[in-house]
Formats: C-alpha cells, sequence, structure tokens
C-alpha cells in the first residue's frame, strides 16, 4: 500500500505547486501582452506571489449565503479537486507506480463527472446568477463533450490502444498525421471549451453572469474551485501533446496556446458555439470517424 500512497500523494503534491506557478505565468504572460509588468512586487520578480494568493485564500472567512444549502455548498468544491486529480492517475510516465490499461475510458468517465459538480454548485448556491452560469455551464459541457469524445475514439482508433502510455510510445506514419490534422482544429475548441479558458469562457462570463456558477464562493471554496480547472488546463495539454507528438515538452507550447487565446480572442457568443459544436464539429467528427474506421480496420 505504501509503495502507491507516497508515489500519488507526491504526484498531487506537485500538481498543486505547478497550479500555483502556472497562474503566475499565465499573469505574468497576459501582462506582457497588454505592455505592464505584471505581479513584481513579493519576493524577487514576484516568484513567491502564488504562495501569498494562497495563503490570503486560505486564510479569509468562507462567507456562505444564509439560504443556501451547505452541505452541498461546502463539498462541491473539494469533490470538483478530486476528481481533477483523480485525472493524473493517467500521467503518461514510463516510470508509473501503477499502470491503467483502459486509461482513456476512465479520462472520458470521470471528465463527464465534471457537469453534476458545475450543476450541484450552482444549485447550492441558491443563488438566481450561480444557478444560470451552472445551466449554461452543463448544455455547454453536453454540446462538445460528444465532439470531444468522438474525436478521442478516432486517434484511439489510429493506435488501436486505450493506454496513454502506449498511445505515447507509438510513433504515427505520415498518412496517419495527415488524417488526424482536420480533427486538430476541432479538438483545441473542444478543449478550450472544457477548460473555461476564453474565448468559450461561458461558465464564468463575468459581462453576463457576474462569474457564473462560482459567484458565491470565496476565500478556500474560490480557490479549491480555480485549482480544479487550471490543473485540467495542464493535464489537457499533456493529453494533446502525447497524443499527437509522443513528447511530454510539447504540452508546453499548448500550453501557451491557452494564454494567447485569452489574451487574444474576444469571448465568443454562446448560442454561436452551440450552433457550431452541434451542426459543425459534431457531423464532421461523425463523418471522419465513420470513413477512417474501415479503412483503420482493413490495414490492422
Amino acid at each position: 500500500i505504501t509503495s502507491h500512497v507516497i508515489p500519488t500523494f507526491m504526484t498531487y503534491l506537485l500538481i498543486m505547486l505547478s497550479v500555483a506557478f502556472f497562474t503566475l505565468l499565465e499573469r505574468k504572460t497576459l501582462s506582457y501582452f497588454q505592455t505592464r509588468k505584471g505581479p513584481n512586487k513579493v519576493g524577487l520578480i514576484g516568484i513567491p506571489q502564488p504562495l501569498t494568493d494562497a495563503l490570503k485564500l486560505f486564510t479569509k472567512e468562507w462567507v456562505m449565503p444564509t439560504s443556501s444549502n451547505y452541505l452541498p455548498f461546502i463539498l462541491t468544491p473539494t469533490i470538483m479537486l478530486i476528481l481533477a486529480l483523480s485525472l493524473w492517475q493517467l500521467f503518461p510516465s514510463f516510470m508509473l507506480s501503477s499502470h491503467t490499461v483502459l486509461g482513456m475510458l476512465l479520462f472520458l468517465s470521470i471528465s463527464s463527472l465534471a457537469v453534476y459538480t458545475t450543476l450541484m454548485t450552482g444549485w447550492a448556491s441558491n443563488s438566481k446568477y450561480a444557478l444560470l452560469g451552472a445551466i449554461r455551464a452543463m448544455a455547454q459541457t453536453i454540446s462538445y463533450e460528444v465532439s470531444m469524445t468522438l474525436i478521442i475514439i478516432f486517434y484511439l482508433f489510429l493506435t488501436m490502444q486505450m493506454d496513454l502510455v502506449t498511445v505515447r510510445s507509438i510513433n504515427f506514419s505520415t498518412p496517419t498525421i495527415t488524417l488526424s490534422l482536420p480533427l486538430l482544429g476541432m479538438w483545441i475548441v473542444a478543449i478550450l471549451a472544457e477548460t473555461n479558458r476564453a474565448p468559450f469562457d461561458f461558465a464564468e462570463g463575468e459581462s453576463e453572469l457576474v462569474s457564473g456558477f462560482n459567484v458565491e464562493y470565496s476565500g478556500a471554496g474560490f480557490a479549491l474551485l480555480f485549482m480544479a480547472e487550471y490543473s485540467n488546463i495542464l493535464l489537457m495539454s499533456l493529453l494533446i501533446a502525447c497524443t499527437l507528438t509522443g513528447t511530454l515538452l510539447a504540452s508546453i507550447p499548448v500550453a501557451g496556446m491557452f494564454f494567447w487565446a485569452r489574451a487574444t480572442l474576444p469571448r465568443y457568443r454562446y448560442d454561436l458555439l452551440m450552433a457550431m459544436t452541434w451542426k459543425t464539429f459534431l457531423p464532421i467528427s461523425l463523418t471522419i470517424l465513420l470513413v477512417s474506421t474501415p479503412l483503420m480496420l482493413i490495414m490492422v
């Protein structure tokens, strides 16, 4: 038991630290996009800033609305973070303490559970803005997760494996990469929406919903929700990098794409995203999957 618990605990601890300094990197990057300095007052060029932010958030009083549902309101941020951290059991290292043969199936299952925590967050707050944000986020999640699942199934067809470590070790041929390129753009859009990032950050649309489903959360609850979100960003970057290139280093430019999209693109319109996912992405991904499946079976 110890041989599994200690590596898992160390993995989660390092993920937390990565999330903390990932937020600093994002704030620094966005500041230079906007011709300003960003956080630079705490310590040496602002490096300890995430630690002071965490200290501030976790020592603040957790203010709760009087009409909120107490137990779900308290538990939901923790459940959301547990789901986000549990996905890191799929980390595609060649030195894992445990091996998950059906890893991608686990990824699809856990990522689809996230919609329930979002809905519970909005419902437990007992606030109209929070509930509207949660309902919008739920409808949005269903719309792009169907296409995202089909795209992931297509990549799994290329390797005939559901284990991320094995997928990473397989070198794709040139025809295979050419076949998968049309889906890459759709996958990036789906992942931006999955992680609630600009230009698809409708679940947290400040201009329409006053921060959306998490509007009533402050202090530790707010911190847990956003730690889960940034953990998912790092995981999605790894997933794209391993599936397409087989190297973990490729996740660095993918993570940079999140910053670039947030700094450059204005927020998309909600109805246009729904129309794009249902009327464009779903037919295209279905067509490519149906066409490529017989070809893959013939090649095998």
